[in-house]
């Protein structure tokens, strides 16, 4: 039976939006002057859209918010096996809003950003893997 389209083209669109800032994460990362500060937004924005889109998938309603925490948790309760990634994705929501704006203590480091990149990847690639192929961007 195929799936509504209206359900695969917000969950599509989700999905394109977390690629994107997945996307925008290594080339600010990669670049001749590397911006740490603004890789980790993306990477925050990433993960808060992959779950965004788990969750339009399963028709369960989410507020506007960053919190992944929060996202999270009502992705891992339709599927239990999200939980390890939900659980370091947390670490991510500062980013959402910590070094956006000049006067911060301190900036992440390269590294930190990198990491924040590969749990970002993680958390994308666990949902992709958990909806059918049709929403894929």
């Amino acid at each position: 039976m195929p799936h509504d389209p209206g359900r695969v083209a917000e969950c599509r669109a989700w999905l394109r939006r977390a690629w994107v800032d997945l996307d925008s994460a290594a080339i600010l990362l990669r670049s001749s002057e590397p911006r740490p500060e603004s890789a980790v937004f993306h990477c925050q924005q990433a993960v808060e859209k992959a779950w965004k889109a788990f969750l339009a998938w399963h028709d369960i309603p989410f507020r506007k918010t960053h919190d992944l925490r929060e996202l999270g948790e009502a992705c891992v309760a339709l599927d239990g096996s999200l939980e390890a990634i939900a659980e370091r994705a947390e670490q991510l929501t500062p980013f959402a809003w910590v070094f956006r704006y000049p006067g911060e203590p301190q900036e992440p480091s390269p590294e930190e950003a990198e990491e924040a990149l590969a749990i970002a990847t993680q958390a994308y690639e666990a949902v992709l893997a958990r909806l059918p192929e049709e929403v894929r961007p």
